[in-house]
Order: C-alpha cells, then structure tokens, then sequence
C-alpha cells in the first residue's frame, strides 16, 4: 500500500475504498489488487481478470475435491505417474522397511537428493541436501526430524537450463484443459531462480511467458513482488530472456497431453516439467494451479478464456 500511494500519489482512504469495492465486484482477493495492478486499470481491463474467488469456483468444478488426490499427494502422483516421473522415490516407510534401499539414494550420481513432504506445497517442505555426510540412520532421523516422508533422486536439468541458471532445477509450468475429450494448453510458464535452491515465484524467484507453440521465452522475468522491475536479463549469468528456447518442448507439450489423458476426472492441472539432457519428466501437477503466474507475466486477464469451460 505504501508503494502504490507513493506511485500513485492517493490517499489511504482512497485506496482503502478502491480495494474493497475490487474485491466485492471482481471476486479478488485484497492482494489481487496488487499484483494484477488494478490501480493502473480502468473497468474493462480489471473485468478481464480472474481473481481468487472466481478460480476457487473454477477449479473446484474441474478438479473435484473426491479426485484430487492423485495431484495434491506426491507419493499417489508418482504411484500413477512413475513412468513420466524419470527419476528414482521412496516413501520413509519403505526406507525404514528395507536395509538396502537408501543406499540406491546415498550413493547415486550426483551426490544430492530431495526430501519433501508428500502434502507441501509452493516449495515448502522441500529440501535439497547433500549425501556425502549422510548414512541410512542419520537419513531417517532427518526425515522424521524436518516431518519428510518422501525421499527422491535429484534431478540433473539440460545444460541450456543450466546455464541460464544453475542453482535450482529450473521447470517448466504447463497447465492443460481437458474440454471434450481435446487437451487444450492454456498457458506455458519458465520458473527461473535467482540464486534459490527451488525456482517457485513465492520464495523470490522469477517467472516468464512461453510462446505455447515454439517453447520461446516472449517476454520480461516478473517477481511476485509488484516492487520488483521486469528482468529482461538473468541478474546472476547475464542471459537474456527474451528469445530464450526451451529444449525438447514438441516432446513438452506430448508429455502433459498424455498426462492429462491419463486422469480425466481432473480437468484443469498446472504440471511442473523438469528438462534433463535426454528430455522432459513429470515432477508433480496442480489442482490448485496459481491464477498469479497464468495472468501477471502476460500483463492480462484470462477470465473469459477460463470460465468458458464451466459448461
């Protein structure tokens, strides 16, 4: 609020008022307001965004709470998709019920594995962390210390990921709309992190559009917080953005289709893709998918787009 006061040269009172009248007419939240920058629009550019409210209904119609258990566990999502997921996992229970198992973890190339709770979200609950120091005893004291139950190798990412930023694996957001028996890509998405061991937006990361049909980045790095400038060039490794182009992305797009095909009852599923040098994998999709990263980093509303889906 202080920023925006100090952009806009309003009052408390005026903004208190222009808040609350967004969030009762448009379906937003108070935070809406801010990051789709609501106070640089007029009537029809904010009716063009679809808010908290209006995605809460939407994808509680798509992905109904009775199915959304196979996208919002990690250990059902990678039961069902094991053979997108290109990566060794085991559950706590099972590392506890067999001797050998964790040393298929402790002593694999690179030496790093991911702990993370089958249920966190946003990059919560993860851990990336070192095997070098680490034995089957001091794993499972670990886990059950930091309330981990799900152990995985890591991910090696595509050496042009890597390059444009190497200190997290950097994924690829695809969400899909199954509408009549059609997989429809609504949008693409690169995280991209800025010296962070996850690329999640939330935890100070950047996100930028992907042309859906060439797999180029299209526009500026956009930060969560409206504070932030767009990058148009990673601050740390000085790659540039715009016309950045994501390996393998024909076999992207094929990977998320056959997922969504695979469970119907869901409609509407934001999937993380990780790019390694021999192609994509699953490493988990979204009910909850975030309206955020779908409308900010093209400085548009897709209300329209989405809720014609409803029927």
């Amino acid at each position: 609020m202080r920023y925006v006061k100090n952009e806009k040269n309003v009052s408390t009172v005026f903004l208190l008022k222009d808040i609350l009248f967004s969030s009762i007419k448009y379906k937003i939240s108070f935070m809406d307001y801010f990051s789709f920058k609501f106070y640089n629009l007029g009537i029809n550019e904010r009716n063009e965004y679809i808010g908290s409210g209006a995605m809460y209904e939407y994808q509680l119609k798509m992905n109904p709470k009775k199915h959304r258990t196979v996208l919002s566990d990690k250990i059902a999502f990678l039961k069902r998709f094991d053979d997108f997921a290109g990566r060794n996992w085991a559950t706590l229970s099972m590392i506890k019920a067999d001797a050998e198992l964790a040393n298929v973890f402790l002593n694999c190339a690179p030496a790093k594995i991911v702990l993370k709770h089958s249920r966190g979200q946003a990059g919560k609950a993860v851990e990336v962390c070192e095997t070098a120091s680490l034995n089957r005893n001091c794993l499972i004291e670990k886990m059950e210390r930091n309330n981990f139950n799900l152990l995985e190798t890591y991910v090696l990412q595509n050496n042009v990921l890597m390059n444009l930023s190497p200190s997290a694996l950097n994924t690829v957001r695809l969400v899909t709309q199954l509408y009549k028996g059609e997989v429809i890509i609504i949008a693409a998405r690169l995280r991209i992190s800025i010296n962070s061991k996850v690329d999640n937006v939330s935890a100070g990361n950047i996100i930028v559009p992907v042309d859906k049909d060439s797999g180029k980045v299209v526009g500026p790095g956009i930060y969560a917080d409206i504070t932030k400038p767009d990058e148009y060039i990673h601050p740390v490794t000085g790659v540039h953005f715009i016309g950045f182009e994501i390996p393998f992305w024909s076999e992207c797009l094929r990977l998320v289709t056959q997922a969504a095909l695979r469970i119907p009852e869901n409609r509407s599923v934001g999937w993380d893709v990780a790019i390694t040098n021999t192609g994509p994998l699953l490493i988990e999709g979204n009910h909850n998918w975030h309206y955020l990263s779908l409308q900010m980093p093209d400085k548009k509303g897709y209300k329209k787009e989405m809720l014609k889906y409803m029927d």
